[in-house]
């Protein structure tokens, strides 16, 4: 069947991207429904699971299905506590914020016509600062304490490293497919949120490893609940009601990492950030 024949001007490519965009609608849905009327997760995470559902679409909706979704009534906690999918949680938090900062910092610079370079500096600056700023220390403030300042001094680096995988991956898909491909660098076109979509998927795969580092390091909170918080959510079968806890702030063991080892991570994550960079120069048009 021709594409212009079903309502959709453009090529078989422009076909698929739209199929994309309804699988997209349909996984944010049922995301949004479940996480925000079935699952105890802490609201921060109910929007990060959303909004990274809404850039990566099926693949966002499987993931939360088998890393955070509750099988049943009460076994949140217990479905949750692998590493692995603490990390994952972490992962999900930290691109959320980060990808929705590129995202806005991506369409400014778009519409105004930056040069690649310019954009890509821009996506991160932008994206960093969201992903810090408000979806780590304005969001977990009182997780953390309840001093934004304080929130911010203690995610700073963890937010940094993850920051840099994150774009280092992403900067690449960007500009690569930017560069080849007609109208992807147009925010008016399929092709420009398709590859978002598709650059949003890649760093949240390269992101992960640093997450499981960061999580297991005791540097950063994965996976949560509000009964672990004693902020209600579904009570637990034949537990009686927790008590309210006396302190609001999340509790996180003393971690045992080097001054030497933070140093050597950092190091890793800016070479992978450096290499994203080095790809775009070498297969696009970043300058």
């Amino acid at each position: 069947m021709d594409v212009a024949s079903i309502g959709i001007s453009g090529t078989t490519a422009d076909a698929l991207m739209y199929l994309w965009f309804f699988l997209v609608v349909l996984s944010s849905a049922y995301v949004a429904y479940d996480a925000f009327t079935k699952n105890p997760e802490l609201t921060v995470m109910k929007w990060g699971w959303v909004l990274v559902t809404l850039y990566i679409g099926p693949v966002g909706a499987a993931i939360y299905v088998l890393s955070c979704k509750e099988p049943r009534p009460g076994a949140h906690e217990r479905f949750v506590a692998p590493l692995w999918k603490q990390a994952l949680g972490s992962t999900i938090h930290c691109v959320a914020g980060d990808a929705t900062g590129i995202m806005m910092a991506a369409v400014i610079a778009s519409s105004i016509g930056l040069a690649p370079w310019a954009d890509s500096l821009t996506e991160y600056i932008v994206g960093f600062g969201f992903g810090l700023l408000v979806f780590q220390a304005l969001f977990m403030r009182d997780m953390l304490g309840g001093s934004y300042v304080r929130a911010v001094r203690s995610t700073v680096f963890a937010e940094w490293l993850s920051m840099n995988c994150v774009m280092g991956a992403m900067v690449a898909v960007l500009v690569i497919i930017r560069s080849h491909v007609p109208g992807t660098d147009d925010v008016a076109d399929v092709g420009f949120w398709a590859t978002f979509s598709l650059a949003v998927l890649a760093g949240l795969a390269f992101a992960y490893p640093v997450n499981v580092w960061l999580v297991a390091n005791h540097l950063k909170h994965g996976m949560g609940t509000v009964r672990a918080l004693g902020q209600g959510g579904e009570a637990v079968p034949g537990a009686p009601p927790a008590p309210a806890p006396a302190v609001t702030a999340m509790a996180m063991p003393q971690a045992e990492v080097t001054r030497e080892q933070k140093a050597a991570m950092a190091t890793l994550t800016v070479v992978f950030l450096a290499s994203g960079v080095l790809l775009a120069a070498i297969f696009g048009q970043l300058g």
